[in-house]
């Protein structure tokens, strides 16, 4: 440690209370260093957490947690703030099974006000946070903390609306690591934050207020007057004037990174009345060279070397997300009305390449994912062909503009949920383990890939479709297995066996599994094999194949109640087809804790060895 206060050594935020500035700042340096070393092994969100290490560092200097809440928008820059509230020394097991969260969690601090893990959820919350504190009449401060690419979300703007309304003291911090601010522009913002956050002038601006409004007639004009003169020369000097204009008192830009400005700032705003919008512009990736250069490519990192940046493990070739980005430039050159659309993951959804050759056709919107699908509703509905690429955690966000914008009226719009089933160590809020229930819709075609080669024909069947028509795909290597020779056929599966008694219907990634299933249980008997392919609506063919078979296993890699196995044994109730036994090996209706996929699979009894004893033991072969 470089400084007087080793970050291993924080128990509570009480900790650095008693530290001096610079001492502070020697404190910030080790968090830094902290951090670099420490995910360098496990691997996390790094850039955006040495972003806002001074932020954090000052909050906690001038308010008082678990006392006073902060709520960290989407919650992946919180590390700093798990320091200083105590658990340092958990970060060995980081994002790791029964470890650390990499977001904010209530369970696991009381400093953790509020869960987060989506984008845009700030200042709704606390805003809850400020009226059920004033109805109670209780004493608390509420900070929001909210980061520039949060604030392309509708949401943050829905609540900010409501909350200048309210006018209850709440503070909102916007942490802008994106807009250059020139140096004039920030000296004079210095100079009127000065001006605006001193006791005088909060005191002398209540004080005239009164006495015009005690002057009759002319006090009301005057006092009119006196506001469009102020808000005149606002909007020339100061840059947030749209947050002024709904109801806040805007503060900035501070530099993010000057500890003793933002602790002078912070315990200025503390005093202040009504909703208050602190501007405070920040690099992200502060302190590591390599992060601040590439920002975006040090986001979420896995384990990497320290020195070079360079990560410890290569990178696994050929993910469905690899795949998609390489088929959506082949596509493009034979569809000229395929469109790219995606919600602030370019990288992440695999469409960098296609942005870079077909920067025309390619719309990312911003963390905004209904506007993503009413947008290519529309696009759709004036003669295009657009493929949203959206997570399945986030693609949630948008529900009613899938069910009313595409589906009501059965428009060719492609989803292509990528991260669907287990995504891992980020845990319960990116699993993407509910969107069969969401997208069982009219119109709407769910298809789920089992290979590499299965996908790229599901992309182009999905070009040529016409209608809506979801493709969903996991966060892992795609099996490169044979060929398939059958092509797709609307609704049809594939019968890979027939069996006797016993068969076995998985649902993409799942297939795999069920083939070395298959294969276990051949000695035994001969059970039927057959990967689904399309997942909604249930094909009949299929529900009327499955009438031979006495025990029906479905596996698949989501949620139960509203899942395949669901869906299809519904309408084989529906038809009266009654085998002595339906079961779907699926995931509880639960919020899956974080860990890797194949350490969730076998907690929750979906690996080869659990399934086979279970069957063996449905079918009481002994």
């Amino acid at each position: 440690s470089i400084g007087k206060l080793d970050p291993l050594d924080i128990h509570t935020p009480r900790d650095i209370k008693k530290l001096k500035t610079k001492d502070l700042e020697l404190f910030c340096e080790d968090i830094r260093e902290f951090l670099i070393e420490t995910l360098s092994k496990t691997g996390g969100h790094l850039a955006s957490n040495l972003g806002v290490v001074e932020l954090t560092v000052a909050w906690h200097k001038v308010f008082n947690s678990p006392h006073d809440k902060i709520i960290w928008d989407v919650g992946h820059q919180s590390y700093v703030h798990k320091i200083i509230t105590g658990r340092s020394r958990q970060f060995t097991k980081l994002r790791c099974k029964e470890g650390l969260s990499g977001f904010p969690k209530s369970a696991e601090s009381p400093s953790d006000a509020f869960n987060t893990g989506h984008a845009s959820t700030s200042i709704s919350a606390a805003l809850g946070f400020c009226l059920a504190r004033d109805l109670q009449k209780q004493n608390y401060h509420v900070t929001a903390v909210i980061g520039d690419g949060s604030m392309t979300g509708g949401l943050a703007y829905e609540a900010i609306n409501n909350a200048g309304r309210a006018n209850t003291n709440l503070l909102v911090v916007l942490n802008d690591n994106q807009m250059s601010i020139s140096e004039n522009v920030g000296a004079l913002s210095r100079y009127l934050n000065e001006f605006r956050t001193a006791p005088a002038y909060i005191g002398a601006k209540a004080d005239v207020n009164l006495v015009l409004s005690k002057i009759p007639l002319l006090g009301r004009y005057l006092r009119h007057f006196i506001e469009r003169t102020k808000e005149g020369i606002k909007y020339l000097l100061v840059p947030g004037g749209m947050f002024e204009e709904l109801g806040f008192t805007y503060i900035g830009p501070v530099d993010g990174h000057n500890l003793k400005d933002l602790i002078s700032v912070l315990g200025k705003v503390k005093q202040m009345s009504g909703p208050v919008l602190l501007h405070v512009y920040t690099v992200k990736g502060k302190g590591y060279c390599m992060a601040e250069e590439a920002p975006s490519d040090y986001h979420g990192v896995d384990s990497f070397n320290i020195d070079t940046g360079v990560p410890i493990h290569a990178k696994k070739a050929n993910t469905y997300s690899d795949i998609f980005g390489s088929a959506m430039l082949t596509m493009a050159q034979r569809y000229p009305r395929l469109v790219a659309v995606c919600a602030a993951m370019t990288d992440g959804v695999g469409l960098k390449n296609f942005e870079k050759q077909y920067p025309d056709r390619m719309f990312d919107v911003g963390i905004a994912e209904g506007h993503a699908v009413t947008f290519s509703a529309g696009m759709a509905k004036a003669g295009m062909i657009p493929v949203v690429a959206i997570y399945s955690t986030f693609l949630q966000r948008s529900y009613d503009q899938i069910l009313h914008d595409v589906c009501m009226q059965n428009l060719h719009v492609i989803f292509a949920i990528d991260r669907a089933g287990i995504v891992g160590a980020d845990g319960e809020t990116h699993q993407g383990l509910f969107d069969i229930s969401f997208l069982a819709l009219p119109n709407m075609t769910v298809m789920a890939p089992s290979n590499k080669q299965e996908f790229l024909k599901m992309l182009d069947f999905a070009m040529i479709h016409n209608g809506p028509i979801a493709i969903r795909y996991p966060k892992c290597v795609a099996v490169d297995s044979k060929p398939h020779t059958l092509p797709i056929v609307y609704g049809k599966p594939e019968y890979i066996h027939e069996g006797e008694e016993i068969v076995l219907v998985a649902v993409g990634p799942m297939t795999d599994i069920a083939i070395k299933i298959f294969k276990l249980l051949k000695p035994k008997k001969n059970p039927g094999l057959i990967n689904a392919r399309f997942i909604y609506p249930i094909n009949d063919d299929l529900v009327y194949y499955l009438k031979r078979y006495k025990y029906v296993f479905v596996l698949e890699e989501h949620v139960s109640t509203g899942g395949f196995g669901s869906l299809l044994f519904t309408e084989m109730a529906r038809k009266n087809i009654k085998p002595e036994l339906c079961y779907d090996f699926s995931l509880p209706d639960a919020f899956i804790e974080q860990g890797s996929r194949d350490e969730i699979l076998e907690s929750y009894g979906l690996c080869v060895k659990n399934i086979y004893d279970k069957i063996i033991g449905f079918t009481l072969w002994n």
